[in-house]
């Protein structure tokens, strides 16, 4: 890693996984055997160091309280993660108290935001129940960020709930997993993505755009054009890069996916380029004051 660097490059979204059991891991399906085994810590720092990549964030996986806390003890082990996506259960009425046992956890001052894989839901409408709002609610209390894992179906009431808790900081994943493999054009998703431009409390994060695109013959050409839009409507100051390592191995090795982002935004001064590899995930996390102990 590169503490000295004042302005670290921060790999905002990655996964582990050391035990992928199918009973674990549902959404692990055949289509994804070849990131069916163990990944850790060991296995991604040679690639942070190879790659001049300083930090990272950990997000959570699957529904689970026992994968949190492993996730804020792998964070605290591992020398490079600055932050943990761990999950609650939104819809549990202690969901405040679960919060604030995970932050009172040894290293609970990791935890910088929330996760939940909203598109997996069978209700489109997930968002906008009044349990999950209270949660939510809890989320902002907690001073935590809350990451939107949705796709087109989810992204109205994503919305709605974006407009209904304006001091709860959101962050769209995998920018709302557009059909990329079914191109050019997915006009669902960017009348959907394009509602969210005026709303200042909702970034957009870079990432898993490999995996949405046919993942043999994808190419920088076949991203550019979605890159383009969520560019428009978030800015360069709302935007994070992230890997969606070790997902992103179906379709690109680590290298490959930050080649093809940083070409993306070639074209953008280095100004503007900053907050995308790092700037924005240490303001919108509150990163630089975890950073000190790493």
């Amino acid at each position: 890693m590169h503490p000295s660097l004042t302005a670290p490059v921060i790999d905002a979204h990655h996964h582990f996984w050391l035990d992928p059991a199918p009973a674990k891991y549902p959404w692990m399906s055949d289509e994804l055997a070849a990131i069916r085994r163990p990944f850790g810590p060991d296995d991604l720092r040679p690639l942070l160091v190879a790659n001049r990549v300083d930090r990272t964030v950990l997000v959570q996986t699957r529904g689970s309280l026992e994968e949190s806390i492993e996730f804020l003890d792998l964070a605290a082990d591992s020398g490079f993660v600055a932050g943990v996506v761990a999950w609650v259960d939104l819809t549990d009425a202690q969901v405040a108290s679960r919060i604030a046992e995970l932050k009172a956890t040894p290293n609970g001052d990791l935890l910088v935001g929330i996760r939940h894989q909203v598109h997996d839901e069978p209700d489109p409408h997930w968002l906008r129940r009044s349990d999950v709002r209270r949660g939510l609610r809890a989320v902002e209390e907690a001073g935590l960020v809350y990451d939107l894992l949705v796709k087109e179906p989810q992204l109205h009431a994503a919305l709605d709930t974006a407009r209904a808790l304006p001091n709860l900081s959101f962050v769209i994943d995998h920018i709302a997993k557009p059909r990329i493999a079914a191109g050019p054009e997915d006009a669902g998703w960017g009348v959907g993505m394009a509602s969210f431009s005026d709303l200042a409390n909702v970034s957009c994060k870079v990432s898993g755009m490999v995996t949405e695109a046919d993942w043999r013959n994808w190419t920088i050409d076949s991203l550019a054009p979605y890159v383009a839009k969520v560019l428009d409507w978030f800015g360069d100051d709302r935007l994070l890069y992230g890997s969606d390592w070790p997902v992103c191995l179906l379709a690109s090795s680590y290298e490959g996916v930050l080649t093809a982002t940083r070409a993306l935004f070639a074209h953008l001064p280095e100004r503007a380029r900053a907050p995308l590899f790092g700037g924005h995930a240490l303001r919108l996390s509150g990163l630089d004051a975890r950073l000190g102990r790493l």
